[in-house]
């Protein structure tokens, strides 16, 4: 979709505020409906749980995520249901005409996520969404969530990442991706970002932007994990729940979903300030229940357990990891390794390989790297584990299932996005070459 480059020339703010008023965009309407999702982690997570929370309570709920999995309509979902074709292909072409006409008269080149969150835009505009969930592409200052003016927005946590846009600190990392709230709003802070308390409230104080945070003015307690599922209360201001169970998976999942109940209460508290407490209450409490959001912790089969994430940052990975033990169990698995060319082997080895005593190293048809030096990284990281190569993608299927079959092993598939996502259409029985990502 779009025959434009990923990224567009320069700075983008000033020609998709044109774009969007040339589609009719009303900005201030959607910016009072809308809350903005930006992190380095947990941003697909927190936006899939603050969007059922909002389905929940009973409003017609857009949601707006990148990277999609196995078709590119999970981008733009209404009430949980990704866009159809056909009228994908009608907002497309009408987009893409203004993009033309803009393009031609400023001579600018936009950027294809440009014009997927102006699409975004126009189609929940046009289907007369309540509310709007946008998770941001990359930091917060420059990217295009920043334009409608969302005066409730969050950054699920901080990591080293595109250091060469958002600079080479966690304080100008957050600083970038708080520049998303618009003045006078609030933002809701992770866990991971409360040693960047004094930098983010001095930053956000001559915006008037109010700074909240997971385990300080968002409390969290009474975390319990185990196999059946997670629970925890929440206390928010009046707000308090006790015996939360959000369907996600993974103790990480606290901090996204306190995070997305937190947007969700302060931007009803402008919003709705009528509702009444059951009602606020059923909502959250449904909402967290039902969210469904694949490919986090993800068990795709049962026999043998095979279970797939799409973290592909060291830290993301180490979180899921984590999850993994707590949530399937420590032992008796089996791990299918592969990481794109573009992201950090050796770390995300590092962070891996240790834990398993059999890892299947493999390699994606999109952007993966060579499975065979991927192998040499992992026998050094762990001498002593047996280390196989298996390529492509569906041999790795292959052989993880066989070996899990004669050991009575469950098979762990992570390392990056490509790799989860392949072994997952392969296993529904796909072509994992024809999937198209961006």
């Amino acid at each position: 979709m779009f025959d434009l480059p990923k990224y567009g020339e320069g700075i983008c703010l000033a020609r998709l505020a044109e774009l969007l008023e040339t589609l009719g965009i009303d900005r201030k309407r959607l910016g009072e409906r809308s809350v903005a999702i930006t992190g380095s982690n947990g941003k697909g997570s927190t936006a899939a749980f603050c969007a059922a929370i909002a389905r929940a309570y009973g409003l017609r709920t857009g949601l707006f995520t990148s990277p999609h999995l196995f078709h590119f309509n999970e981008r733009f979902q209404i009430d949980g249901t990704p866009i159809d074709d056909e009228v994908l292909k009608s907002q497309e072409a009408r987009t893409k005409a203004a993009i033309d006409t803009i393009s031609s008269r400023r001579g600018e080149i936009f950027g294809a996520f440009e014009a997927m969150f102006a699409l975004a835009c126009l189609y929940f505009q046009e289907s007369e969404c309540d509310f709007l969930a946008f998770e941001a592409g990359i930091g917060g200052r420059y990217d295009p969530v920043r334009v409608l003016g969302a005066l409730v927005a969050s950054v699920t946590s901080v990591d080293y990442e595109h250091v060469e846009l958002l600079g080479s600190s966690l304080q100008l990392i957050v600083s970038d991706k708080s520049d998303a709230c618009a003045c006078g709003g609030t933002i809701i802070y992770g866990e991971n970002c409360r040693s960047l308390r004094p930098h983010i409230v001095e930053y956000n104080r001559n915006r008037d932007i109010q700074s909240l945070f997971v385990r300080d003015e968002i409390e969290i307690g009474a975390e319990s994990i185990e196999t059946g599922g997670t629970s925890f209360d929440l206390t928010f201001g009046k707000h308090r729940f006790h015996g939360l169970k959000p369907a996600l998976p993974g103790a990480f999942q606290f901090n996204n979903a306190a995070i997305a109940a937190a947007m969700f209460l302060r931007w009803l508290e402008g919003a709705r300030p009528e509702a009444s407490a059951d009602t606020i209450e059923a909502a959250v409490r449904s909402g967290l229940r039902d969210t469904r959001w694949p490919g986090r912790l993800e068990a795709i089969a049962h026999d043998p357990l095979t279970v797939i994430d799409v973290g592909h940052t060291p830290d993301a990975i180490t979180q899921s990891l984590n999850g993994l033990r707590q949530t399937y169990g420590q032992g008796g698995w089996i791990l299918v390794l592969g990481v794109s060319f573009d992201k950090k082997a050796e770390e995300i080895a590092q962070a891996l390989a240790p834990a398993f005593d059999t890892i299947i190293c493999t390699a994606a048809h999109h952007k993966g790297s060579d499975a065979r030096a991927l192998a040499t990284l992992v026998r050094n990281i762990h001498p002593t584990a047996e280390v196989r190569i298996a390529l492509p993608i569906e041999q790795a299927f292959e052989t993880s299932r066989s070996i899990a079959a004669s050991r009575q092993r469950k098979i762990y598939v992570a390392g990056g996005l490509f790799t989860a996502i392949e072994y997952a259409a392969t296993a529904r029985g796909l072509n994992a070459r024809d999937l198209a990502f961006f």
